[in-house]
Order: C-alpha cells, then sequence, then structure tokens
C-alpha cells in the first residue's frame, strides 16, 4: 500500500474522479457534503440532484436550485442552466424538510437537454445516519454512471452497531460479520467498502473511488488508514481509497491510500 497526503483542496476534483460525466455519492456521512464541495470546485456547468429524496438545498445555494413538478422541471432546470453555471434540481415532497428526487428518464433528458460538464447525484438514502447498508433495491444508480463514490464515517469506529449509528444495521452485520449491538471496528467499515452486498451494490461498470469521511484529527487518520488499507487487501474491484474532511475548507482531502500503484497526487 502507498499513500501521500493532500493538501488544501488541490485536485480534489481529478482525486474523486469527478471532472467530467455522471458521478453520484452513496452510503453515509458527507454525501451532501461531497457533493457541494465537487460542485463549487468545478469551473464549468454542473448540475446537481438526486434519484432519490434529498434535504431541502441550503440557502447558499437558493439562487441556483430549481423545485418543480415532473412537467415543468426539464423546461425550468434548461433556463435557469442558461443564467448559471451550477444549477441544483429536484421534485417538491411531501416529506418535511425533504425533496423528491428524478427519474432516470428524466435524468437523461435534462443532462442532454443543458449538456452540464458535470452531474452530481446523491443516490441513495441514510436518514441522517453516519453509516448505511444497502437494502436489495438500493442504491438508484442510472445506467450511464461514470464514477460512484461510496462514503462512510471513521467516526463511526468504536460506536455500537444500532439504528442510531447505522442506517439498516441488520444488513450492516449481515455483509461484516458483526452482530447488532456489537462495537464498530476497522474491519468492519472495510468489509463494507469491499462487499458487493455493500458499497459496491449495484456499482456496474463505473470507477469506485470509496471516500472514508470526518477524518478529523490524526487518531481518526490512522483508523481510516487502516480501514482503507483493509478495504483495499479484499477486492480489486477499486484501487484507490480517499479519507477527507469535507467540511474542512482548508484541507477537505487528508490522504489517498493507493494499492500497489505508487504515491498519488
Amino acid at each position: 500500500m502507498n499513500s501521500c497526503a493532500a493538501g488544501s483542496g488541490a485536485g480534489l476534483l481529478e482525486i474523486l474522479g469527478a471532472t467530467q460525466g455522471l458521478v453520484c455519492c452513496v452510503g453515509a456521512g458527507g454525501k451532501k457534503s461531497t457533493l457541494y464541495r465537487l460542485a463549487a470546485a468545478h469551473p464549468g456547468s454542473v448540475g446537481l440532484t438526486a434519484t432519490a429524496h434529498i434535504e431541502r438545498f441550503s440557502k447558499a445555494h437558493a439562487g441556483h436550485s430549481v423545485i418543480a413538478d415532473e412537467a415543468a422541471l426539464e423546461e425550468e432546470v434548461a433556463a435557469r442552466a442558461l443564467e448559471e453555471d451550477k444549477v441544483f434540481f429536484a421534485k417538491p415532497c411531501n416529506l418535511p424538510g425533504r425533496l423528491e428526487g428524478v427519474t432516470f428518464p428524466q435524468l437523461a433528458l435534462i443532462r442532454e437537454r443543458c449538456g452540464f460538464d458535470l452531474c452530481l447525484v446523491k443516490a441513495d438514502g441514510a436518514r441522517n445516519r453516519i453509516l448505511k447498508a444497502p437494502a436489495a433495491h438500493e442504491p438508484a444508480l442510472p445506467p450511464e454512471t461514470d464514477t460512484v463514490i461510496p462514503v462512510c464515517s471513521i467516526r463511526s469506529i468504536g460506536l455500537p452497531l444500532d439504528e442510531k449509528v447505522c442506517h439498516r444495521p441488520e444488513i450492516f452485520a449481515e455483509i461484516t460479520g458483526l452482530a447488532l449491538g456489537g462495537t464498530i471496528e476497522p474491519r468492519h467499515l472495510a468489509r463494507l467498502l469491499a462487499s458487493p452486498q455493500g458499497s459496491l451494490r449495484g456499482v456496474g461498470d463505473a470507477r469506485v473511488i470509496p471516500l472514508i469521511n470526518m477524518v478529523d484529527d490524526a487518531q481518526l487518520e490512522a483508523l481510516a488508514v487502516a480501514v482503507a488499507e483493509a478495504a483495499l487487501g479484499l477486492t480489486n474491484r477499486f484501487e484507490t481509497v480517499v479519507l477527507a474532511a469535507m467540511r474542512d475548507d482548508a484541507r477537505p482531502i487528508r490522504r489517498v491510500i493507493r494499492a500497489g500503484r505508487g504515491e498519488s497526487a
């Protein structure tokens, strides 16, 4: 295994495979902050949406957002894309504080119409937990997805496996071999990231770049390195794991761990 530290967010888009195309975030513990940071970092035109429910866009993005029903959404997004480089779009929802995502066909039409350089998608939900294992019908990854970023939080290490920490803890238990109520260890997070029934569910031929988030200090970084190295030893489906603190404006990328190919940028 090889690794290098990354400073001040330089190369964020390249590191996370988000320079162009369709990029989807799945999992828990930082999907929205990752998507928003990628959108802000991109120099070109960006569409941001969901294929699952998504929390209402923050006030900081209000000027770029389009909330419209199925019939009007495409036209309204296209009109906004003529005025703004970044467009956040979704449909109204009767659930408090949430918006409804778009269907695969509608997303394809909007992308074709607007010609976004990059389209970012929140492709599953986690009910505000910091860990998530997918059900059989998840995630909602469009077939043309170029890059999948499975997200998990290093702050789940040392906590008990229960519904307060993990969305669908019973599925996490099946994937990792950890009993409900047991203490989550680095090996369990690694198994989730490397499992075809876990973070790799439904990814198809897309590039996969796992992101371990909330790496806020040296102790958490050491734990995250252990998770990344263990995950890379369990699968050849991905070659890079990114350690991050996506709420840190100065240094969102902490370290990039690669499997046997020298240091990464």
